[in-house]
């Protein structure tokens, strides 16, 4: 399947290259998503009106997503949480628990935009997490999980 990418997609390509998917990725994920379109004849030359403003629109995302990663870059986020003996946790530090304590601090982050390489945290000490803004940026942050009062 044939496609034109109006959206940069991380491992693909960029905005504007034909790239050719298998089929139910360009079926399910692309097009639902609006990141791509199907490369006929009449979508190459709509696309070719609408060019312009597609790349002002990543443009303006990519400077947003540099101006949050500019927030919260170098920053220390603490996290406290019950400890049992031993210094395990009750439960675990996901992504969820991160991103509400980024709401704590006055920083808009979704879970989806956290990256745990390493999966849930069960215990305490520091640990570096990712934050995944945009295609073209990636923050790693400073976690410290320490137990509650």
């Amino acid at each position: 399947m044939n496609v034109i990418l109006l959206d940069k997609v991380e491992n693909l390509g960029d905005i504007g290259d034909l790239v050719h998917v298998k089929p139910g990725y360009g079926r399910n994920f692309l097009l639902p998503q609006g990141k791509a379109a199907l490369a006929t004849q009449q979508n190459l030359a709509e696309f070719e009106t609408r060019r312009a403003d597609l790349e002002k629109a990543a443009a303006e995302e990519l400077a947003a997503a540099k101006a949050r990663a500019g927030l919260i870059e170098g920053m220390d986020l603490v996290i406290p949480a019950n400890v049992g003996s031993e210094g395990k946790l009750f439960g675990s530090v996901g992504p969820v628990d991160i991103a509400e304590a980024f709401g704590k601090v006055g920083v808009e982050v979704s879970r989806a935009e956290v990256r745990m390489p390493d999966g849930p945290i069960h215990e305490i000490g520091d640990f570096v997490i990712g934050l995944h803004f945009h295609t073209d940026v990636n923050v790693d942050i400073n976690l410290k999980v320490v137990a509650e009062d």
